[in-house]
Parts: C-alpha cells; sequence; structure tokens
C-alpha cells in the first residue's frame, strides 16, 4: 500500500486529490495539511511514502518544509512530490535542490496523478525534459565553470555515462535504447549510481551531473 500525505492550502484540491487516490487500488491517503508546518507534523506521526506538497503555503511554504523534510534522517524515505499551477513556477529550481522528487502542475490529468505517485515510489523523477533543461539553465546563470569532482571516482565508465543521460532528462527505457540494453540494466545502473553517490533520488542526479561537470549547459539544445 502506497501511504499519501497531502498537504495544500486550498481545501478542495486536497479533497480532489483525496477522493482520485482513494479510489486507487494500493494508494491510501493517510492524512492532510493546510500549511507546511501542518505537513511536518502529520509526516513524524504517518511516516507516508509520498507528500504532494504545495510550493505557496501559509506559515511555512512547501519549499521551506522540503528543506526540513530532506534534513530530518526520520523522514529519509519520504518522496516529495512539489505542486505547481505552472510548469515554470519559479521555485521549481529551488526545490528540486532541496530534496524534491519532481513537481506536478495542479490541473495534471488524474491518470497522471495516479502515475506519478506510483512513480516516485518506484524511485522515478518527475521531471519533464523541459524543466530539466531550465534547471541546467539555472545551473549555468549561478555558477561557476565546475570543478573536478572528486566524488565521480567511485562510479564505474558506463555508470558515469548513465549518470549523463540521466542528467540530460532520458528515461530509464530512452537510456537503455541509447546504450542498447535491457531498460532493467538501465535501472539498476541508475539505482547504483545513486546509492554510490548518496542520492536520495533521480533528481538530484540531474543536480549532481551538472555540478560534477558531467553534464554542461547546451548539451541539451
Amino acid at each position: 500500500m502506497i501511504r499519501v500525505l497531502l498537504a495544500d492550502d486550498q481545501l478542495l484540491v486536497r479533497a480532489g486529490f483525496r477522493a482520485l487516490l482513494d479510489a486507487q487500488p494500493g494508494i491510501e491517503v493517510v492524512g492532510e495539511a493546510a500549511d507546511g508546518e501542518e505537513a511536518l507534523i502529520a509526516l513524524r506521526e504517518q511516516r507516508p511514502d509520498v507528500v504532494l506538497m504545495d510550493i505557496r503555503m501559509p506559515v511555512l511554504d512547501g519549499l521551506a518544509a522540503t528543506r526540513q523534510i530532506t534534513e530530518d534522517p526520520r523522514l529519509s524515505a519520504v518522496k516529495v512530490v512539489m505542486l505547481t499551477t505552472f510548469e515554470m513556477d519559479e521555485y521549481v529550481f529551488e526545490a528540486i535542490r532541496a530534496g524534491a522528487a519532481g513537481f506536478l502542475v495542479k490541473d495534471t490529468e488524474p491518470e497522471e496523478l495516479v502515475r506519478a505517485v506510483r512513480a516516485v515510489v518506484d524511485g522515478d523523477a518527475l521531471l519533464s525534459p523541459g524543466v530539466t533543461r531550465r534547471l541546467i539553465a539555472e545551473f549555468a546563470a549561478r555558477s561557476k565553470e565546475p570543478a573536478a569532482d572528486a566524488t565521480l571516482s567511485v562510479l564505474t565508465e558506463r555508470e558515469r555515462e548513465v549518470m549523463a543521460l540521466v542528467g540530460l532528462g532520458m528515461s530509464n527505457e530512452e537510456i537503455a535504447r541509447r546504450l542498447v540494453v535491457s531498460p532493467l540494466t538501465a535501472k539498476t545502473h541508475v539505482s547504483r549510481t545513486m546509492t554510490k553517490l548518496g542520492a536520495r533520488d533521480r533528481a538530484q542526479l540531474v543536480v549532481l551531473a551538472y555540478e560534477s561537470g558531467l553534464v554542461r549547459p547546451g548539451w541539451l539544445g
């Protein structure tokens, strides 16, 4: 059973998401919160698998709450999916840096919401190619030329190659086609790379791929 917490200051949004998710086999909404502080309290009590977190909330916004979640060892297994009004929300970049596994726009199709909840539990990131491009563009604007990163020395050549493709926004299936391996093999390489680098999820591999210089601006066209 996938356990989900809903954090949004709009009651109607929470009610709609709850009705949809509770109707799905294998998914249960275990709590709701109207602001970031309520979300943190509920998270520590319920320990859900996924929290759908609105970025803009009173008292404590979703970005600040996400930082506290990723800094709390007790909540290390929780996957944070940010809810935004627009795909290019100005806080998406900071949310990924803070440790969010991805984002969803609030008017997403019902089947996409359900797929997203299942995907993040399986370790996939919710990053569209457009958002991946924006993340790398943001890194380029904010960062200097990346220095050589010794942490990548723990990776094999194939793992570096896979990490670079993740950084370019490719799915496991796309990586498998590029490298002429099975999707399961691609997923295994991604998982091993995350473990070796201590990355919470696939989204953080995108961050690390740029910061280490493995992926450079302009590679996405």
